[in-house]
């Protein structure tokens, strides 16, 4: 249309906020409104209303997000007017505890134009203060609705009164925009990262019967920092089939770009885990992107697997535990009853300074605290059976007896666990030697004459061996890359698991660690072409070198160098780094730091280091190793839609992870 007549037609009644991003202009009879921003032509009838000039606004291209907000921060302004503190005064008695009296308060409207002010010499930045305030939320996971609050109305017009005050929407949309540079910046991270990602998932319970797959990123940077970072957070059906959480990985995986840089994945033990991994491991290794043929993609969380046979363990004896919880509930009734306990104490002689408490069921070693006391107490819980009438609770010596040999699994199990979540360097090196002692625990404690105990105890053990022959190869890794071990580790645990059989499985570890140093050889961009001449792979026994033709008739002449030569700068990183003596064992050792300091002298071997060591063997925090029901999001945020719930929590941990940084 030829708009060289137009006119600009001005309007005292063009009153929404939407005309900021329009030019209204009149041709003939009809009103256009034209895009300030792309030029694109609407109605501008006043009878055409504006819904569908905001709609555009939303979808032009060429509008800034920064101008998207802006226009969300007007809009929501014109609904709520601002709120203006004025004639407060204290109260001037100053009290011991020197409380404030805020007093008088009135409410004015206001129209604040510009983002910026003047201050005295400085400038107020509204919109810097905006993105301030949801970063601030983020960070702390402050409920959305806290910019409602009269009290933060209150304290935020008395410290700024230049302050533009906000709605949820409005604050819903910066945090939102935060999301977008903080994902961006995410991103850039991944793109750089010196080696492979390993993935980890988690099911959260939100507010109801809602779910959330929580999808992490574990990886060694460039600074050799073990790194944890959350990639996505989506809501799930709580049926959570395979299907669906196959989908919601893949889909992740997509988004991130992140598929070819993947080393490994983490899940918990169960049997939708068993088909997730290997579907997904089966996609990648069709397109080689996995080492070793993916033989160290599926792992399984050490933690979780802890977890669980301490559940069978609570599970069969459940009955005398609460029999326990119920004695302490009757001695704790009344002052009577307590001090009858008390004296029963003192006539037995025990000088145990603990006391008698109820558990938390959620924590279990809240539980095993409970059992714990109450064993130090069991003579006094058998005299007061006979001291009180009312007292009708009673165990057995085969109950007293069962339960000692259950707390006793609970206290190594929750000493197995402090190491594991605890440690300074969580790095996987440490989980070998700790869940070797598990299996070896395992194998006596099914010799208890007990049938009840013994049966328990198998069915801890052989949900144990499932984890451990799908683990092991990957613990073993691990532990060989520690330099204070290196291979002496499974040469001194193997022989006391699998007895005669134990040099065919080291020879299976060491085949392992050499195939995988060989496809990290081969792809290292440290390693010079000496090294690589050098990279062999387990098997077949051909050689492998990157770049040459296959018809090389010299390839057997290269072999025959390597096989022959006794320079130790012939030697491959892994041989030098095995014939070379233990590092001193160091309570204050990190592995990491040594990798880095080592780099350039093993350039491919501290590339596998930084893969492998960079795998979560337990995916679950110190703060919820004990926790019976995982972990929960937080109640305000669980009323949110699960969009700006993903970014809410995607953000705080980034944000979190870059102040720790």
């Amino acid at each position: 249309m030829d708009m060289s007549d137009a006119v600009e037609a001005k309007s005292s009644r063009l009153k929404s906020v939407v005309w900021n991003d329009f030019d209204r202009v009149k041709k003939g009879d009809a009103y256009m409104a034209i895009c300030k921003h792309c030029k694109k032509r609407l109605s501008g009838s006043s009878s055409s209303g504006t819904s569908h000039l905001r709609n555009h606004l939303t979808r032009c291209q060429r509008r800034s997000n920064h101008g998207i907000s802006q226009c969300i921060a007007a809009r929501e302004k014109r609904k709520e007017a601002s709120l203006v503190i004025s004639n407060i005064s204290f109260d001037q008695d100053q009290k011991k505890d020197d409380d404030l009296h805020l007093v008088n308060i009135k409410f004015e409207q206001e129209q604040l134009k510009d983002d910026m002010f003047s201050n005295g010499n400085k400038n107020f930045d509204q919109r810097r203060s905006h993105l301030d305030l949801a970063r601030m939320i983020i960070l702390h996971g402050y409920p959305l609705t806290m910019v409602e609050h009269v009290g933060f109305k209150v304290f935020v017009k008395n410290l700024q009164p230049l302050f533009e005050l906000m709605t949820v929407n409005s604050i819903e949309a910066d945090c939102l925009e935060l999301y977008e540079k903080e994902k961006q910046k995410m991103n850039e991270t991944l793109d750089k990262l010196p080696g492979k990602i390993s993935l980890s998932a988690d099911v959260w319970m939100a507010m109801g019967d809602t779910e959330y797959l929580c999808l992490t990123a574990n990886y060694i940077d460039e600074s050799w920092q073990f790194r944890r970072r959350i990639l996505n957070f989506i809501m799930i059906d709580p049926s959570h089939t395979e299907d669906m959480l196959l989908e919601a990985i893949t889909t992740c995986l997509m988004d991130w770009d992140i598929d070819r840089k993947l080393f490994s994945m983490t899940l918990d033990t169960c049997s939708t885990s068993d088909n997730i991994a290997k579907r997904i491991g089966e996609r990648l290794s069709q397109n080689r992107f996995l080492y070793c043929n993916g033989q160290l993609f599926d792992m399984r969380c050490a933690a979780n697997v802890i977890n669980i046979m301490v559940q069978d363990g609570l599970g069969a004896v459940s009955e005398i535990v609460n029999k326990i919880r119920e004695s302490i509930r009757y001695i704790r009734s009344s002052h009577t009853v307590l001090g009858k306990f008390n004296d029963l104490v003192k006539e037995v002689g025990i000088q145990c300074k603990k006391y008698l408490i109820l558990d938390n069921q959620i924590q279990w070693n809240s539980t095993y605290s409970m059992l714990e006391t109450a064993l130090e107490f069991r003579d006094v819980l058998t005299l007061l059976q006979e001291n009180d009438n009312a007292y009708r609770i009673s165990l057995s010596n085969v109950e007293w007896e069962r339960a000692t040999a259950v707390t006793s699994y609970l206290k190594y199990f929750a000493d197995v666990t402090n190491v594991l979540t605890k440690s300074k360097y969580p790095t996987a090196n440490i989980y070998f030697p700790e869940l070797c002692d598990v299996k070896l625990q395992l194998v006596e404690w099914c010799k208890n004459s007990d049938e009840c105990i013994s049966g328990l105890t198998l069915k801890m053990r052989s949900k144990f061996d499932e984890y451990w022959e799908k683990c092991s190869l990957g613990l073993a890794v691990a532990a060989m890359l520690d330099p204070r071990f290196k291979m002496k580790l499974v040469e001194y645990y193997y022989p006391q698991i699998y007895g005669s059989t134990s040099a065919g499985r080291i020879d299976e570890v060491f085949d392992g660690v050499k195939a995988l140093y060989n496809e990290h050889s081969i792809c290292s961009p440290l390693a010079s072409s000496h090294d690589q001449g050098l990279a062999w792979q387990v098997g077949n026994g051909t050689l492998c070198l990157p770049g040459k033709d296959s018809r090389d008739r010299l390839m057997g002449f290269d072999k025959f160098l390597h096989e022959t030569s006794q320079d130790d700068d012939m030697k491959s990183d892994l041989e030098k780094y095995l014939e070379e003596p233990l590092f001193p064992r160091n309570v204050d050792f990190s592995i990491l730091n040594w990798w880095k300091v080592h780099t350039p002298r093993y350039p491919v071997l501290s590339m596998m280091a930084r893969n492998v060591l960079g795998v979560p063997m337990s995916k679950v925090s110190p703060e919820l190793a004990y926790n019976n029901n995982g972990r929960e999001l937080d109640r305000d945020w669980s009323s949110l839609n699960p969009a700006t719930v993903q970014a809410l929590v995607c953000s705080q941990d980034w944000i979190q992870g870059e102040l720790e940084s």
